[in-house]
């Protein structure tokens, strides 16, 4: 099992499967790597327990970090630290929205309009855990449209912590009073306005009053 580790990290490792991407499903890769089905689930298990990988019901395994800093992070950054998490959040998603409006290529505004049209859609249709999914894969787009390789693998270590802000402040039920539009945030990046990029990006990632 260790060879099949190595394979898969090394894969990783080389952008194959980039940070915040999914990797291929159990069936490919055990063809792809040709060990069995057994193998290969322990390699993603153990690269899940590592923070590398991380495996998301009924979506698939996404790439959460190169390394082992996704669960240092996720320990610190915890539902009781909601104030923190949002203010790491804003670090970083600010500053992402502003290189990507400066680096974004037509992919990456492909991929943004996907992410943000099924996004809206799961908000329409009241899918509470789909909408945190899909808010989240939109942010990490704008993260990937950033083309900063170190910026994104940061992101991706505090994405568990990110779907979790993103949890509470739904409040287990999408009501109009809690949608946030995302629509300016991707329009800013399209423009190539960075400064409005970052305004439109740290708008909604304000601390709770008197925090």
């Amino acid at each position: 099992m260790r060879e099949t580790i190595a394979q898969l990290r090394q894969r990783i490792m080389d952008g194959e499967w980039p940070v915040g991407g999914r990797i291929p499903t159990e069936p490919r890769l055990v063809e792809a790597l040709g060990v069995g089905r057994n193998t290969v689930r322990e390699a993603v298990r153990a690269l899940a327990h590592a923070g590398v990988l991380e495996c998301r019901q009924g979506s698939g395994t996404y790439v959460l970090s190169t390394d082992e800093l996704a669960p240092v992070v996720a320990r610190r950054l915890t539902d009781d630290r909601m104030t923190e998490v949002i203010e790491v959040r804003r670090a970083f998603e600010v500053e992402a929205a502003r290189l990507a409006a400066r680096r974004r290529t037509p992919g990456d505004l492909a991929a943004l309009d996907d992410a943000l049209a099924a996004r809206e859609a799961a908000w329409r249709g009241g899918r509470v855990t789909e909408f945190v999914e899909a808010d989240a894969a939109l942010h990490t787009a704008v993260v990937a449209a950033a083309h900063n390789a170190m910026l994104a693998e940061l992101y991706a270590s505090v994405g568990a912590a990110m779907r979790s802000t993103v949890a509470h402040a739904m409040g287990g039920e999408l009501t109009p009073d809690r949608h946030v539009d995302h629509a300016r945030l991707v329009a800013a990046i399209r423009a190539g306005d960075p400064e409005l990029a970052a305004r439109e990006a740290g708008a909604f990632l304000e601390p709770p009053p008197g925090a």
